[in-house]
C-alpha cells in the first residue's frame, strides 16, 4: 500500500501512539477507516457514473446511426419518386404534343355555345 512496507508501517504506528496516546489512537483509526470507506464509495460512484455515461454515449451513437440510415433510405425513395414524376411528366408532355385533345361532346348545347 503506497510503497510502504511493514517496518515503515510499524514505525508510523509507534510515532502515532507516542504523539496521540493510547486513548485517542482507536478513535483516529475509526476516523481513518470511515474516511477510506467514504473515499472508496465516492470513487465507485464516480466509476459507475462514468460507465453510465459511456453506455449512454453508445446508445446515442446507435440511434444516430439508425437516424442516418433512415434518412439515406428516405432520400433514395424521394430521389426515385422525383425521377418517376419527371419521367411521367415528360411522357405526358409527349402524349399531349402527339395527340391533340378532342373536344368533349356536350350534347345539344355544343352548337349553341359557339
Amino acid at each position: 500500500m503506497f510503497g510502504i512496507g511493514m517496518p515503515e508501517m510499524i514505525l508510523i504506528l509507534a510515532v502515532a501512539l507516542i504523539v496521540l496516546g493510547p486513548k485517542k489512537l482507536p478513535d483516529l483509526a475509526k476516523s481513518l477507516g470511515r474516511a477510506l470507506r467514504e473515499f472508496k464509495k465516492a470513487t465507485s460512484e464516480l466509476k459507475e457514473s462514468i460507465d453510465v455515461d459511456n453506455e449512454l454515449t453508445d446508445v446515442k451513437k446507435t440511434f444516430d446511426e439508425m437516424n442516418n440510415d433512415i434518412r439515406e433510405a428516405v432520400d433514395v425513395n424521394i430521389d426515385l419518386d422525383d425521377k418517376a414524376q419527371k419521367i411521367s411528366a415528360s411522357s405526358n408532355d409527349k402524349k399531349s404534343k402527339e395527340e391533340p385533345e378532342e373536344e368533349e361532346d356536350r350534347g345539344p348545347l355544343k352548337n349553341e355555345e359557339k
